[in-house]
């Protein structure tokens, strides 16, 4: 056994660990959309901010044991390793924080407010579309990279296989955008006329 695959192993270690991180925490936003009381935000939220450790192993493993294979076997040359390699260095922290900044914000209004419905501002920000937009399009990314590390094409191909990956993954989030904003509009409605009937 050599020393290239056991650092092959590591890096396959560190992209599932990376999709399965990233496949719970889409579940979880998923299910703060749904969620309709403030208890319920609070257990979600701590679910999602336990992801941090999982998603920081599963990327330490992937770029360090891809930075020691791109070194050691391939070359920052070869056209599909740079734009793997760029994409997924803009990628992780575009997403990462994008989700914590609003997930912080979640948890301290899911904090100070009492047990019950959601208050109409923390029900808009457990609906904000970028939310799912951006796992998405990460997904949608990760996956071209996968393509591009099992087919290793050329740069052009790679160039446009990633395109291709982003517009996916923005699509997916103009969809979401727009069930977002009719589901606010529902339970908005719905809150107007428990109130209006109890009055």
């Amino acid at each position: 056994m050599s020393d290239y695959s056991i650092v092959k192993f590591l890096h396959v270690s560190g992209a599932i660990g990376y999709f399965v991180a990233l496949g719970t925490l889409l579940f979880g936003l998923a299910a703060l959309r749904r969620a309709r009381r403030v208890e319920h935000v609070r257990v979600l939220a701590d679910l999602i901010r336990r992801l941090t450790p999982l998603f920081n192993i599963s990327i330490l493993l992937l770029l360090a044991a891809g930075l020691y294979m791109t070194f050691t076997v391939w070359s920052f040359q070869t056209g599909w390793i740079a734009v793997a390699l760029v994409s997924l260095v803009i990628i992780v922290p575009v997403a990462a924080v994008t989700v914590q900044s609003r997930m912080r914000v979640i948890a301290q209004l899911a904090s100070e407010a009492p047990d019950g419905p959601l208050p109409s501002e923390l029900l808009a920000r457990t609906h904000d579309p970028v939310f799912l937009t951006t796992p998405l399009t990460a997904m949608a990314l990760l996956l071209g990279i996968v393509f591009l590390m099992t087919n290793k094409p050329t740069l052009s191909v790679a160039i446009l296989v990633m395109a291709l990956a982003l517009i996916l993954g923005l699509a997916s989030g103009v969809l979401v955008a727009r069930s977002t904003h009719t589901a606010v509009q529902d339970v908005a409605t719905n809150a107007a006329r428990a109130s209006e009937s109890g009055g």
